[in-house]
């Protein structure tokens, strides 16, 4: 039975390699100029990234938490614990994401964008609805779920743009993921600027700005935000295409400090700070500028065509061709080969030349399933590194305002902008910086999360002495060393475990910063300041004792996640080695993913 089996099975391939014969030259040259036709598209990441940037500024709105939760207290008549509790809320929301990151290798970017718009339109209306006393005497379990689904917004909106631009851009992930946080940690400064400026400090203002302004934002761009083919090698131009996005980031994020600190000091008129509004709209555009130079001024360099392609290839504009989706094309390219291959497979079994052996699990660097990662030990170190770094540092940043108040800054808005400046530099920083040493010495990227984190140590350290004039510098330190922990995280994720699922598995990282929030600041911070708060029997916690047990914990947590950082990073040398033997990224064989 066995010998004619294969017999029919050699027969079939026969007549399968006639059929392929006589139609091979079309096909061949269909399937070239359709690939050729994608793959010289470039603009379209470029126009996506630049809506991205947007869009990333929208997801940022739970930083902006510190701007009303003073106002939900005082309104609402909250104690202490009880707003740190609805910061965990805000903590919460915001990154859980695994929904979203399910969703992102399900279904087009757009699905997952309007379900962002649809949560942050009820979420934040609702609480407009409790700041306004629109609705009266509304549950505190209410207001609890609707700042949830408000934030959660951020995770969906976050992993849309995200996930499509790592996979737009695998050859530079470090970059691409610290220019896109980096944008995020700004989110807080440009909200600030249009709560002062434009809102004249007006809580409720704000709420409805979130309301409405955000499904504005994002449905205007929903249709740039899209999966395009991406390289399969290195393009020289865009080192200078990044370093542009780079600079333009920079400029913003000093121009919003500056602006910040001048209306400290001078009473500017509507006019001004109207004009001041433009000049931060301008800056957020400047990213549009690579796909217009593009567009206008077209590099004279031309990508080489598969050999025997070149009469057949026509290159059409992606802007104006209806992108083919990924499983067309790869049925064009690879269903004939699959075939052929299945069948050389049976054949050998039959003949007993081969014997079917299980598929083996992935290494470092290839694509996982979730299932596949979550039992590895590096999961959990990054996880874990994650967790306590992070952790600690929103404790702080839930907290910024109350901090300030009881060592006697009342203005707060100074603070909240420059930690979110500070924050930005991080996040840029730390993917441009680790970018620089993974490809220079193969030194990955975790090194610099645990450097970050001893700095953490020592800023805890200094925060809970109230040294005078040493709240700013606790401040900046801290933007900084907390906005690393993102731009590290994101690309190293993606690097162990691959981009395949790379969505659900970095939003499952960014568990850790909901769970840090819940233990470090509503149970131990809130608990803590309404302590001291009671033996001081006034309205509000005065002094540095009010947070200084908090941060002699912090710094011990941080201390801890400096050793599980350098336990990580001895481990998983190797595999960086491996990835960046040549000086750059490269794609391991088996890791393909889809766009």
């Amino acid at each position: 039975m066995m010998w004619q089996l294969t017999r029919q099975l050699r027969t079939f391939k026969d007549a399968l390699s006639i059929g392929d014969s006589l139609s091979n030259s079309s096909e061949i040259n269909q399937n070239t100029t359709i690939m050729w036709a994608l793959k010289a598209g470039s603009r379209p990441p470029w126009v996506g990234l630049a809506a991205a940037v947007w869009v990333q500024i929208a997801s940022g709105n739970a930083y902006s938490f510190p701007l009303y939760s003073h106002s939900l207290k005082s309104v609402l008549g909250l104690s202490q614990q009880q707003l740190t509790i609805l910061g965990v809320a805000n903590d919460f929301g915001e990154n859980v994401g695994i929904l979203p990151g399910i969703a992102s290798n399900k279904y087009p970017p757009w699905v997952v964008l309007l379900v962002g718009v649809v949560a942050s339109f009820f979420g934040y209306g609702v609480i407009w609805l409790a700041v306004t006393q629109t609705v009266h005497n509304m549950p505190y379990w209410v207001l609890w779920l609707a700042l949830v689904v408000a934030t959660n917004s951020s995770a969906w909106l976050g992993t849309a743009v995200l996930v499509t631009n790592m996979r737009n851009f695998p050859l530079s992930r470090g970059t691409v993921a610290g220019i896109l946080k980096g944008y995020v940690g700004l989110s807080a400064a440009v909200f600030t600027e249009v709560y002062t400026m434009v809102l004249k400090g007006s809580a409720s203002a704000l709420l409805l700005f979130f309301t409405l302004g955000i499904p504005v934002i994002c449905f205007s761009l929903m249709y740039y935000i899209r999966p395009c083919t991406p390289a399969s090698e290195a393009d020289p131009s865009e080192t200078a295409y990044f370093l542009f996005t780079q600079g333009a980031s920079i400029v913003l994020a000093v121009f919003l400090l500056t602006t910040t600190i001048l209306k400290d000091f001078l009473t500017l008129n509507n006019a001004l700070s109207y004009t001041f509004i433009g000049i931060m709209v301008v800056l957020l555009m400047a990213p549009l500028a690579i796909p217009v130079k593009m567009t206008l001024f077209p590099s004279n360099k031309k990508l080489n065509p598969p050999a025997g392609a070149a009469d057949n290839a026509t290159v059409t504009d992606p802007l104006l061709t209806q992108p083919i989706p990924e499983p067309n094309v790869k049925n064009l390219n690879d269903d004939d080969d699959d075939d052929e291959s299945e069948l050389d497979v049976l054949l050998a079994v039959g003949e007993g030349a081969v014997k079917i052996k299980k598929k083996r699990r992935p290494r470092r660097g290839e694509d996982f399933t979730f299932r596949e990662a979550i039992v590895k030990a590096d999961f959990w170190l990054l996880w874990f590194v994650y967790f306590l770094g992070v952790g600690s540092g929103v404790t702080v940043l839930n907290n910024l305002a109350q901090i300030g108040v009881s060592l006697g800054f009342n203005d707060t808005t100074t603070l909240l902008s420059l930690f979110s400046f500070c924050n930005f530099l991080g996040r840029l920083g730390g993917g441009v910086v680790s970018e620089y040493f993974v490809r220079l010495k193969t030194i990955p990227r975790t090194f610099l999360t645990t450097v970050t984190q001893i700095i953490m140590v020592m800023t805890y350290l200094l925060y809970a002495s109230a040294l005078n004039g040493t709240l700013y510098v606790a401040t900046a330190l801290l933007g900084i060393c907390y906005g690393v922990q993102f731009g590290v995280m994101i690309p190293t994720s993606s690097e162990l475990f691959g981009l395949k699922n790379f969505g659900l598995i970095f939003n499952f990282m960014g568990l850790g910063n909901p769970i840090g929030a819940l233990l470090f600041s509503g149970m131990l911070a809130g608990y803590v300041y309404d302590t001291e708060e009671a033996k001081q029997g006034g309205p509000t916690c005065m002094g540095p004792s009010c947070f200084r047990l908090t941060f002699f914990v912090l710094a011990g947590v941080c201390s801890l996640s400096a050793v599980l950082s350098l336990i990580l990073t001895i481990r998983i040398r190797p595999v960086y080695q491996m990835l960046y033997a040549g000086g750059s990224f490269r794609l391991p064989q088996s890791a393909g993913h889809k766009s």
